[in-house]
């Protein structure tokens, strides 16, 4: 059975949040909250099967976070005495004091059942810190080595996370939660007649843990042993003709189209312009919901913080909210936003859906992205029956590329594989390609989605937002899907003119 680290629960954490909601309370916070967090972070980068560099962090701190008059109060400290709780409780209560005068907007939070000393802890097996990191180079070494008899260089890397946090509140609510990530990645590179190609694997980061390098959940053996033959077919591959096509669009590629056109779109602080100054906007504005036609009628998408192995998968967010599924597009309307308890409240949603989030005890939680995933259709097609259903397309392959502007509207994405499809059958690779359209266009033309088991949960680790900046861990699920008549560009010609 899954536990969270017994030197975290060491940790005097009770202790220092009764100190600092306490003293919030007596100087008069409407609202308290108290998170104490350690994130240890292990990076492993290889090059041509030769350890290049590695990195070990260990962030740990905590933070106070109050309401007073209607505004925000926030401050953070390391020292783990009631005492400095007490003090950094008192830092908070005067930086909402301060602020109060110029506060254009009251600050209240949406209701949120208390609950009472839970525990969580995401799905794992092995805690890869708890694997020497020896065995771990030599396994990227090995997997570098078997590439390198077929390619000119190969890079490989390894990202491993383990977030732990404390979080009390005055209404009552304690939760204790840990979670574990890892995203392996191998690049192969090879040079041919004056020209350059590389081919990377299609592996998604996931909320795992170093079982998933070892046969749980990817068989990384496989799809090494088939990257040199990709590669090879990607060097002699014709460049594609600009123009329109109909394409079959695997999830390790739409999965990224999903972040930025849909996850980033509905973000509810975005749509409402809080994020203007630094990550945008949103076309998909508030006054737009239950109306807009995003996509076709087979587009159902859903955010969940509960997906099992999701990266943004929790218990509670970082405001004490029991997560949930919950819908953003139905039947191709937008019918939901991604909210904290702020948002909800002040938009009239009712409860939050628990996408508050802080990545470091010294930052305060903002609103961050769900786990948000296209649903399959039940007895749906297989990929190959999709592109049986091509008459003249490209069935696109993995992630690498990509382009959207601030409104997250209009876009542009590449990837690492191109096949064409003539008369419903893949006919060889092709190269330089782009697929470029309008959010709304682009998702009404989607005619089909896969079945189940055409559903792969991709994602990253580093969602970047906010100011001061964060990053953040999202998961995107998706089947295989058929567009009809998206433009195609081909990179080459169009970055030379």
């Amino acid at each position: 059975m899954r536990q969270i680290d017994p030197d975290f629960l060491a940790l005097p954490l009770r202790r220092l949040a009764d100190a600092a909601l306490q003293r919030a309370r007596d100087l008069g916070a409407e609202h308290a909250d108290f998170r104490l967090e350690r994130v240890r972070a292990e990076t492993l980068r290889l090059y041509d099967a030769r350890l290049e560099g590695s990195m070990d962090a260990d962030d740990l701190g905590y933070a106070v976070r109050v309401v007073k008059d209607g505004t925000w109060g926030f401050a953070a400290g390391i020292d783990l005495t009631p005492e400095a709780a007490e003090r950094v409780a008192e830092q908070a209560v005067e930086v909402a004091s301060v602020a109060a005068p110029v506060n254009r907007e009251r600050i209240e939070l949406a209701a949120e059942p208390v609950h009472g000393d839970v525990t969580w802890v995401s799905a794992y097996d092995i805690d890869p810190f708890d694997v020497p990191l020896h065995e771990k180079v030599t396994l990227l070494a090995d997997w570098s080595g078997g590439l390198l008899g077929s390619a000119d260089h190969v890079q490989a890397s390894l990202m491993q996370v383990k977030e732990q946090k404390f979080y009390a509140d005055s209404a009552g609510t304690t939760t204790t939660q840990q979670r574990v990530r890892v995203h392996p990645v191998l690049s192969a590179m090879k040079a041919a007649d004056g020209r350059f190609e590389e081919m990377r694997t299609l592996a998604p980061p996931a909320g795992r843990g170093f079982e998933y390098l070892t046969g749980t959940g990817w068989d990384f053996p496989a799809e090494l042993a088939e990257l040199p033959v990709h590669l090879a077919e990607k060097l002699a591959a014709p460049s594609v003709e600009a123009g329109d096509y109909d394409l079959v669009i695997h999830p390790s590629n739409l999965w990224l189209t999903i972040h930025e056109s849909i996850g980033h779109a509905t973000e509810l602080d975005r749509a409402l312009g809080y994020e203007a100054a630094y990550a945008g906007t949103s076309f998909a504005t508030f006054d737009k919901l239950g109306e807009l036609v995003y996509g076709s009628p087979v587009m159902n998408v859903t955010g969940d913080r509960t997906a099992e192995h999701g990266l943004a998968t929790v218990g509670f967010d970082d405001e004490g909210v029991a997560t949930r599924e919950f819908d953003i597009v139905t039947g191709g309307v937008l019918t939901g936003y991604q909210l904290d308890r702020r948002m909800a409240l002040m938009k009239g949603l009712g409860r939050s859906n628990g996408c508050a989030f802080a990545d470091s005890p010294g930052h305060m939680p903002i609103q961050r992205m769900a786990n948000v995933s296209l649903k399959p259709a039940p007895g749906g097609p297989t990929t190959e029956e999709l592109i049986s259903g091509v008459e003249r397309g490209i069935y696109v392959m993995g992630d690498k590329s990509w382009s959207i502007d601030m409104q997250r509207y209009n876009f542009q994405f590449t990837g690492q594989r191109f096949y064409r499809i003539t008369s419903g059958r893949l006919d060889g690779q092709l190269r330089d390609v782009a697929y470029q359209a309008t959010t709304t266009d682009f998702w009404r033309s989607m005619e089909a989605v896969g079945g189940p088991r055409t559903y792969v949960l991709g994602g990253a680790f580093n969602c970047g937002k906010g100011q001061p900046g964060q990053v953040a861990p999202v998961s995107h699920g998706c089947p295989s899907a058929l567009f009809r008549g998206v433009r195609i560009l081909n990179t080459v010609q169009e970055g030379g003119k």
